[in-house]
């Protein structure tokens, strides 16, 4: 009964239109009072022990990172380089989202700030070119499904923490996922462009991709300072992000010249607020699992799918139709607070690997945020365009065709995920 008010409640709230931090919170305290009577202080405390992290300090660093960076002119030099690579191809704008969205997301580690960043300066020029605004929407929610993904990912330092797993093992496992899930959108636009007759739009010129290479080359170092710091031994990953921060600030200040100190008070404002949104999701959701824990949930769970199935295969299939639908619903870091605890033993029992589990989460998730009917990246979009929820989530269904093909392809070979990290680890 317990089990059934602490879902049911979660998920009518959620439905109703509360904040997801607030639904988790809420359906706690409800079931407290009302089964276990236990005091709520008990809320508070667990919500602070799930922050309490010194990983967790990760998070607002990277916010700022990709804050600085994006302030610093980042976003069009990543672009810029984006479309020499790809832009001369048929429907190369539509590509050049799916390319920049890969080289932004390795700065923001979030999908909606990828989102953002894309859209707001792709989609008029997108519309210039002869692409309708709905397809063009479309392109960039879908591009911004890589940003929780390819590394530096918010979400799988919060699995790292969870799960107790390498953090750096993470990052590099998410590179190959996400790359793959980027030339699947790339391909889809060529595709659809030759359908829509559209023509190329110019041609490749080497000496172009050289420029906007250099022009871009700091912005692009940004993953590799943070991915060969950690796995140098020079800095642990919650290091790293304080270094991509500063790194962010000699970038944009200094090489680019385009950040200001006039720009430093608003963007350490949204980073403040970013980053106590997720903590807030993130101390409520431990709150929530903490419940489902000492309701034995997770046990139950486990001895009912290993009953089922010994199949690791099954499990995944069934855990990625799950997540599909919770990443349409909550956010991608709650999601795997509440969700690790539970299906991470059933995984390990079934000899499934963390690692992989966990960039497979959040794979899953990131999918979820272009899920119809409430995946966050088409709200995103369509504030940023304008164009009705209903419409881009009709002009996202060929690209969320191609993700979950390249979902079935991780789930089905797992060594596109654990061979970079195994192969570094060997060295």
């Amino acid at each position: 009964m317990m089990e059934i008010l602490l879902l049911g409640s979660f998920l009518v709230l959620t439905f109703l239109g509360v904040p997801v931090a607030f639904s988790l919170a809420l359906s706690a305290a409800i079931v407290l009072v009302g089964f276990l009577d236990l005091p709520l202080v008990l809320i508070p405390q667990q919500m602070y022990g799930g922050i309490d992290s010194f990983s967790f300090m990760a998070v607002p660093f990277f916010m700022l990172a990709g804050a600085f960076m994006s302030a610093g002119g980042v976003t069009k030099r990543l672009v810029n380089f984006a479309s020499a690579l790809v832009g001369w191809l048929t429907g190369g704008l539509a590509q050049v989202v799916a390319v920049a969205g890969m080289f932004f997301a390795a700065i923001s580690g979030s999908s909606a700030a990828t989102t953002a960043a894309i859209g707001s300066t792709m989609v008029d020029e997108m519309e210039k070119k002869g692409y309708d605004r709905e397809w063009a929407t479309g392109v960039v929610a879908s591009g911004g499904t890589v940003g929780i993904v390819i590394p530096p990912s918010i979400t799988l330092v919060v699995y790292g923490v969870i799960a107790g797993t390498s953090i750096g093992d993470l990052f590099v496992g998410g590179f190959a996922p996400g790359i793959l899930m980027g030339i699947s959108m790339c391909l889809i636009s060529f595709f659809l462009a030759k359908k829509k007759g559209l023509q190329p739009e110019g041609k490749f010129s080497p000496k172009q991709v050289i420029v906007s290479f250099k022009d871009s080359f700091f912005a692009l170092m940004t993953p590799v300072i943070i991915i060969g710091g950690i796995y140098g031994g020079i800095f642990t990953p919650t290091e790293a992000a304080a270094v991509a921060a500063v790194y962010g600030i000699v970038v944009g200040m200094f090489i680019y010249k385009e950040l200001k100190l006039k720009d430093f008070p608003g963007i350490l404002f949204d980073a403040v607020i970013s980053t106590t949104l997720i903590m807030f999701i993130v101390g409520a959701a431990k709150m929530f699992g903490w419940l489902l824990t000492n309701m034995e949930i997770p046990h139950r769970l486990g001895h009912f799918i290993v009953s089922v199935t010994e199949s690791p295969v099954i499990f995944l299939m069934a855990m990625n139709v799950l997540l599909l639908v919770i990443g349409t619903l909550v956010n991608a870091s709650a999601a795997v607070i509440i969700l690790t605890p539970i299906f991470l033993p059933v995984a390990l029992q079934l000899g499934i690997d963390p690692l992989f589990f966990g960039v497979l989460m959040v794979v899953n998730l990131a999918i979820g945020c272009i899920t119809p009917p409430v995946g966050l990246d088409l709200f995103v979009a369509s504030a940023i365009t304008k164009v009705p929820l209903e419409r881009v989530m009709r002009a996202v269904f060929p690209y969320l065709a191609g993700l979950l093909v390249c979902l079935i392809i991780l789930t089905m070979v797992p060594d596109i995920i654990t061979f970079l990290p195994d192969l570094l680890t060997s060295l």
